[in-house]
């Protein structure tokens, strides 16, 4: 049995104990004619994914419909013959909102099925992002509820995102996410179920679906793939009743990584080619540069060459034409030289070297935070070995190693033990010191 995650956050909501349901539904049983004595281990049961029986399902919408002031259906509440799963896309707006705040309870409680939820593929995956880029779109995100919006909100919600995403850039998205997730939980709910106008309401879906964008990074970081699309998809949905493209495509970048990450190569072509396609002019050129070289690493992992050096070519063409100042805050990432490493690692796997090593060295050579560097360096160590100029390689490996103390991420640490086992396996001078180095890194458990 999966627990019911949903009726979990309405019984949150509502601020009714599990004891109080029990009541609720038993004297709300007594206006049928029907003779129920249910207690709070009964709810208990409910909640870990145990279906009642006979109309206590619809006594139940009926109770917590009426505390909440809105309808509630069977699948609302977790117990419709849908379950909890599908689409974000499927559902309308508010029960969208309602599905997403209960993962982000789920996840802060640390409930299993969150942690451990395997990430789709083939339709599934393709699903949200066909339904973000086609019609219908949202023709009024307003609502009413009991906290009225105002612009406010909307800045904190800004604020918050820029505070986690320099967290994450400096000490991982393990370390984040239970904050990110807290603060989805406890600040970012209230205010999507609150009142507001239209236009309002579309700021406040952009922030907040800008902010459950890096919830699904730190996710990914924490190697919780199942759990970062469920947030991917959310943003997307999101981005969609907001009317920006170009957030949707930003969230479908991301998306993109996650798809190259899980070698996921064809399905990571067509979604940049759908981000590129539907966002159109709201495409900028950091981002653009972004999802061309996620296709040339794609492509050149699939063995097409042509195709690889193409995307190549549009990746550093939208780069040049990056202006400081003009792009939004989720491009940031797209920091000088990330192209660069891009396109080493689309080179490197084409099995040029020489070209790949200029591309590495170019991005070393540029500044970037600690957490970008790391990812540098490694891809230049690779290259270095297979070259043959193992002391650089040591060099870059040892910089490596001491960028990335303090930084709790599973995808770092990855990024460690690979260069560690090719240092070793070279037997260049100076290997077993530096592999000393990254253990030492890698001692701390996370």
């Amino acid at each position: 049995m999966q627990s019911n995650s949903l009726l979990d956050a309405l019984l949150a909501e509502a601020g009714m104990s599990h004891a109080g349901l029990a009541a609720h539904v038993n004297q709300a049983g007594r206006s049928r004619g029907l003779a129920l004595r249910y207690e709070h281990t009964a709810v208990a049961r409910w909640l870990k994914g145990q279906r009642p029986r006979g109309q206590v399902p619809d006594l139940i919408c009926e109770v917590l419909g009426s505390r909440l002031r809105r309808p509630l259906t069977l699948d609302d509440i977790g117990l419709g013959l849908s379950g909890q799963a599908g689409s974000p896309h499927g559902t309308p707006l508010g029960g969208f909102v309602d599905r997403a705040t209960a993962l982000w309870r789920a996840d802060e409680q640390g409930r299993d099925h969150c942690l451990g939820a395997e990430a789709v593929t083939g339709t599934p995956a393709v699903i949200p992002v066909w339904e973000w880029e086609n019609p219908p779109e949202d023709a009024d995100v307003s609502r009413d509820g009991p906290t009225r919006v105002g612009p406010e909100h909307i800045e904190v919600l800004r604020a918050a995102r820029a505070h986690y995403e320099l967290m994450y850039r400096r000490a991982g998205g393990m370390a984040t996410r239970a904050r990110i997730v807290r603060f989805l939980g406890s600040e970012t709910a209230p205010l999507l179920r609150g009142s507001y106008p239209d236009a309002l309401g579309r700021s406040l879906h952009r922030a907040a679906g800008s902010l459950v964008a890096v919830a699904g990074i730190c996710a990914y970081d924490s190697d919780a793939h199942g759990l970062a699309q469920r947030y991917f998809h959310q943003a997307l949905r999101l981005a969609k009743a907001s009317g920006d493209r170009g957030l949707g495509a930003y969230v479908i970048a991301l998306i993109v990584n996650q798809s190259l990450h899980l070698r996921e190569f064809r399905q990571a072509v067509a979604f940049a080619e759908a981000a590129l396609r539907a966002a159109g002019r709201h495409t900028t050129p950091a981002l653009a540069a972004d999802l061309y070289a996620m296709q040339a690493k794609a492509y050149a992992q699939l063995g097409d060459t042509a195709a690889a050096l193409a995307c190549i070519r549009h990746a550093e063409a939208a780069a040049e034409r990056i202006r400081r100042g003009s792009e939004p805050d989720e491009t940031g990432y797209v920091q000088p030289g990330l192209v660069n490493v891009q396109v080493a690692e689309a080179l490197l796997s084409l099995g040029d070297l020489d070209a790949a090593h200029e591309q590495a060295a170019a991005a070393v050579g540029t500044p970037a935070h600690d957490r970008g560097r790391v990812h540098r360096l490694a891809m230049l160590c690779e290259i270095q070995l297979r070259q043959g100029e193992a002391d650089r390689a040591v060099a870059a490996a040892a910089e490596m190693a001491e960028r990335a103390k303090g930084m709790e991420s599973l995808r770092l640490r990855d990024r460690l033990r690979a260069v560690r086992e090719q240092l070793l396996t070279s037997g260049c001078a100076g290997a077993e010191e530096t592999a000393q180095l990254i253990d030492g890194a890698l001692r701390v458990p996370l």
